[in-house]
């Protein structure tokens, strides 16, 4: 196979790269005294992406390529051959059948590895997959996970088959398992833990900047315990299964008090538990700690210091508008002023500010608790989101009447918040005379400063952005290490946009202009849209690339 097949001369071939991108490769390939194969090389200076890479050898080779993520993978088979062995090879075996061992690998071309597999599988003969080598680092990761997990497993099936269970027990080893849930997502700084059966097993992830992970496999057999035990700590009713519910509880965990939000949804398999890690010493930012750059504070800044007015804080589900104006109401608050928030639910204390929360059950709605909050003199109302045109025109009423009011949108871009006060049912002239101006922010992960080092993105991503990138410009990535959980990032931070409206972003509101024609007009004055400072802070070394086009639409 060797002779036959040159990797380099098939991506020439094909187009995926040229003869001198080849040669150049090659040449790195010689400095490293050839500790590198030529496809690493090639990947890592960003000439072509991982799978379109495994797709060519698969077409090449004859082997199937395989989404590991689509496959139901016997974990039981792996008991017996050494781990090891497959870890070095990159392969795992994810089947066995009448006729053949299914093997996936990451690097076909590695015939030292493919020949060590040869000699210790012998019963039957192989059938080779190209499969991606991250999501095959993945199924050996939940393979540990699930060996962690066993020892407490067996403490909790012997517990729920005895006769004395009492599921209230707070000594129980099924209130131990969530314990450990718990202190293992704090651990990892997560932001939300995610419990959700599956066919066989039961999955419990964590979002940590942004990106879910998982940390614990458990047997499906625990489930309707563990689900029970949790909706008591949020006092759920644990015998409605049909229906949605919201609770909250308390718990200390490492001598610090953490609130968790929970949620519970009917699934297919049971119910979806999600829990919201609430923790006051990371919500109470300064503004200097949101990762602003100066340009972007001080028009910020200037925006907080209207006398009247209104200003939206856009962006999709978990961009952390909720941490930016709360970030806004902790730098202006003051005892010479009277700040009322309308929230649902309420997540966070903030001192010296009235905190008012919605119920729908009982009819009191946004629009509802605005008109009584005006009846309480206040100077600066924040509301945590302008669902409907009522509230959206109570809140513009309040903020001609001489209030400084602060909520939320769900837009993609600053321009697109007008369009959507116009679709909301708001006069344009209204509009032009409150909007003071427009925040849109997305959240990036933070480049691991342990292990951060220089990084060619790929060609493609760079096409997309060249006429933003000065000449020869220098990325970074986080190589992974233990302190980023091996990830390469560690922390998020903001990149946003910011419109303030002067005059003649006025007059054009008012005249009814589109969206594209009021970001032109912004861009001669001045706005940079939010890619700007997405690509500013991956030159920076403060993210990467790929991070930013991740969360920008080009």
């Amino acid at each position: 196979m060797g002779p036959k097949l040159r990797l380099g001369d098939i991506l020439v071939e094909q187009g995926k790269i040229t003869q001198e991108q080849l040669m150049e490769a090659l040449a790195i390939q010689k400095q490293s005294n050839y500790s590198k194969r030529l496809g690493e090389i090639i990947f890592e200076e960003g000439l072509i992406s991982a799978k379109d890479l495994a797709l060519i050898l698969s077409e090449q080779l004859g082997f199937p390529f395989l989404d590991l993520y689509a496959v139901d993978i016997d974990f039981s088979i792996l008991k017996n051959y050494p781990i090891n062995l497959l870890k070095n090879a990159e392969a795992i075996i994810f089947k066995e059948d009448e006729d053949f061992i299914h093997i996936a690998i990451a690097d076909p071309l590695n015939l030292d590895a493919m020949e060590a597999l040869e000699n210790i599988i012998i019963i039957k003969p192989i059938k080779y997959y190209i499969a991606l080598k991250q999501d095959i680092k993945y199924v050996f990761e939940r393979l540990e996970i699930i060996e962690t997990a066993k020892s407490l497993m067996q403490q909790v099936k012997q517990e729920i088959s005895s006769s004395d269970f009492k599921i209230e027990n707070e000594q129980s080893a099924i209130m131990q398992l969530i314990t450990q849930i718990l202190k293992s997502s704090i651990l990892h700084n997560a932001s939300d833990i995610h419990i959700e059966p599956n066919e066989h097993d039961v999955s419990v992830r964590n979002r940590v900047d942004g990106v879910l992970r998982e940390i614990f496999v458990l047997d499906i057999e625990v489930y309707n315990a563990l689900a029970s035990r949790i909706k008591i700590l949020g006092n759920l009713d644990i015998s409605e299964k049909r229906r949605s519910q919201d609770g909250r509880f308390s718990m200390q965990i490492g001598g610090h008090n953490y609130d968790f939000r929970l949620s519970t949804a009917p699934t297919l398999h049971g119910e979806s538990i999600v829990m919201r890690v609430l923790d006051q010493d990371k919500i109470l930012l300064k503004l200097e700690q949101l990762g602003m750059s100066e340009e972007n504070l001080n028009k910020f800044q200037s925006l907080l210091n209207s006398p009247y007015g209104i200003v939206f804080v856009t962006g999709p589900t978990g961009s952390g508008k909720t941490t930016t104006l709360y970030a806004a109401l902790n730098d202006i608050k003051d005892i010479s002023n009277k700040i009322i928030t309308i929230e649902d639910p309420i997540e966070y204390q903030l001192p010296l500010v009235q905190q008012m929360q919605t119920n729908d059950k009982i009819g009191y709605g946004f629009a509802d608790v605005l008109r009584s909050v005006l009846r309480q003199d206040p100077d600066i109302i924040m509301i945590g989101e302008t669902r409907d045109e009522e509230t959206l025109s109570t809140a513009v009423g309040a903020s001609l009447t001489g209030h400084l009011v602060f909520s939320t949108l769900h837009t993609n871009d600053a321009p697109s918040a007008i369009t959507r006060m116009v679709q909301m049912g708001l006069p344009s002239y209204l509009i032009a005379d409150s909007l003071v101006g427009v925040v849109t922010q997305r959240l990036v992960r933070k480049i691991c400063n342990s292990c951060k080092k220089e990084h060619k993105p790929q060609i493609v991503d760079i096409d997309k952005i060249k006429e933003y990138l000065p000449q020869n410009p220098t990325f970074y990535r986080g190589n992974g290490c233990s302190r980023c959980n091996f990830t390469g990032y560690a922390g998020r931070i903001m990149i946003c946009e910011i419109l303030s409206v002067d005059e003649e972003i006025s007059n054009q509101i008012a005249l009814g202009k589109n969206r594209y024609e009021i970001k032109e007009s912004a861009i001669k004055n001045g706005f940079k849209p939010m890619l700007h400072d997405g690509i500013a802070k991956a030159l920076e070394g403060v993210t990467t690339l790929e991070e930013v086009l991740r969360v920008v639409k080009i």
